[in-house]
């Protein structure tokens, strides 16, 4: 034990693990009030390290060849032990990751979180967002199947509505003239290397800037405001233990939940694995319908709702940036919406309407009705963020307590 508290020590002295694991743990202070929603950014964390660990063991046995990446797939879910299960886990994962992360991004629109001091934190975190986007979409093409390859080639052919170096921006994506070897294999390089990379650099910032301000709660009120003798806030307890232990009981919850899909419903009816991608890659043979897996739906869905293929990855880039400007559209003097007025709840509903609704219409064939849809929902998508200064200027608030209010 000595030579142990030992070995303890010489690392202290060369390292600041208890530094940091005060900072950030025992003695960071969080509101008292946390509830429900604010388990999602730690389960999005936990999801994030299932995945690079899910993704290490795939990337042992993958190929990344036209020729062999199919089959290589096929290998791992028949012939490596528990590979059917580490390859559902990693699909399953996926799709839980966006989950967690949309409902950790509704919980700042739902408290405010987005406001003065913590705009560095939301700017990071649709950073984060946008490459999570991203990596999703290069490993969409990796299983190399009938849905993996449509799909990557109607996207990356958005590009070439760029004027003037649309089609060298294509070539340039690719690395070929269509969706060949040497595009699998650079997006098979940034999948596994340099997007999840990027992830961790970009989770470690939005952390650290987070901690920095102190985090958000239900109230919207900064529980530094009242801080007692000793310089700890009143309204604070220690993350660790008292959140750590509490978030292990969701943890627990969670993982039987992913795993239980993962195990007896990993498909999901065709939205998390599509039939189609059970079919290895034809070039000669185009699928009835293409779309992209369900947690890009909506912006595929704003995409096709405008005729003009230019205007149209223009609308679906600004329904993505739109989002980061957020922190200045919100002109409400208060941030949750506990205490907001009718003017901004009734926009809320009506976005969360608009983006579910967006989603489903991505999935369906294209119709004049779902046409016309499709174009509802995105106006009301875009005057959420657009009329933003208004109503929130003029909406009708309460007074927030001094105090938080612990439920």
């Amino acid at each position: 034990m000595m030579k142990f508290m030992g070995v303890v020590d010489w690392f202290s002295d060369r390292f600041p693990w208890r530094d940091m694991y005060e900072h950030h743990l025992s003695k960071y202070y969080a509101p008292k009030n946390f509830n429900f929603w604010y388990f999602f950014g730690g389960l999005a964390m936990l999801v994030l390290f299932l995945q690079l660990i899910t993704g290490i063991w795939l990337a042992m046995f993958y190929v990344p060849t036209s020729e062999q990446a199919f089959a290589s797939v096929e290998y791992i879910m028949r012939d490596v032990k528990f590979g059917w299960l580490l390859r559902y886990m990693h699909s399953t994962g996926a799709s839980f990751f966006f989950i967690v992360v949309y409902l950790h991004m509704f919980r700042s629109l739902l408290y405010g979180s987005h406001k003065n001091p913590r705009e560095l934190v939301w700017l990071v975190g649709m950073a984060m967002y946008m490459v999570l986007v991203i990596e999703a979409f290069m490993g969409y093409l990796l299983p190399w199947g009938q849905m993996s390859y449509w799909g990557a080639q109607v996207i990356t052919s958005l590009a070439g509505a760029i004027p003037w170096v649309g089609d060298h921006l294509v070539l340039w994506i690719r690395g070929d003239y269509n969706i060949s070897t040497a595009t699998l294999g650079r997006f098979f390089a940034l999948h596994v290397a340099g997007m999840p990379l990027l992830l961790l650099g970009l989770v470690w910032l939005h952390i650290v800037a987070l901690h920095h301000v102190g985090s958000n709660n239900p109230d919207g009120i900064d529980i530094r405001d009242n801080m007692d003798a000793e310089g700890k806030p009143r309204d604070g307890i220690p993350f660790h233990p008292y959140y750590v232990v509490k978030d292990l009981f969701i943890v627990a919850f969670f993982l039987m939940l992913l795993v239980g899909v993962a195990c007896f419903f990993p498909e999901m009816g065709g939205y998390f694995l599509e039939h189609a991608n059970f079919e290895s890659a034809n070039p000669l043979v185009t699928p009835e319908y293409i779309a992209p897996v369900w947690y890009l739906t909506p912006y595929y869905a704003i995409l096709r709702a405008v005729p003009d293929k230019l205007f149209g990855v223009l609308a679906m880039g600004a329904a993505l940036l739109v989002v980061f400007f957020l922190p200045w559209l919100d002109r409400c003097k208060v941030r949750s919406i506990r205490y907001r007025g009718v003017y901004y709840k009734s926009a809320l509903t009506l976005f969360v309407i608009s983006f579910i609704c967006l989603g489903y219409l991505g999935t369906v064939h294209v119709t004049p009705v779902t046409t016309f849809f499709a174009r509802l929902f995105a106006l009301v998508y875009f005057a959420f963020f657009l009329l933003m200064p208004l109503y929130t200027k003029y909406d009708r608030t309460k007074t927030p307590p001094r105090r938080v209010q612990v439920e």
